[in-house]
């Protein structure tokens, strides 16, 4: 188990709260990123998104979020980087919860891929 676990959350979303409450459950102290309060660097995502292991940052997003389709994500020439600081810009655009331990990373829909992650 890492020492250190984050998790990127927004206390208004049952999903975020349901993997804060799975860590508790299991003792783990996790530092609590209210990422909407305090939104992560654009250099903290290019780091979330290695290690959640993905081919593109679309799966660190909330791709059907209306702010999505006005920003015009969904265009496929977009980079990475492209598509990173977006998120930095805008971190609603961040799909949540992420937990980050270690050198892995989850996104926590469904909850079972932060369980597995632990």
């Amino acid at each position: 188990m890492p020492k250190t676990v984050t998790l990127y959350h927004n206390n208004r979303c049952s999903k975020s709260r349901a993997a804060l409450s799975l860590l508790n459950v299991r003792g783990i102290d996790a530092d609590v990123v209210n990422y909407l309060d305090t939104p992560p660097s654009f250099e903290e995502l290019q780091s979330i998104f290695a290690k959640l292991g993905a081919d593109s940052p679309r799966s660190m997003m909330r791709v059907k979020d209306a702010l999505y389709r006005e920003l015009e994500l969904d265009n496929p020439t977009l980079s990475s980087n492209d598509l990173l600081k977006a998120i930095a810009a805008h971190p609603a655009l961040l799909e949540r919860p992420i937990v980050v331990a270690g050198s892995k990373a989850a996104v926590g829909r469904p909850l079972e891929n932060i369980e597995a992650l632990l």
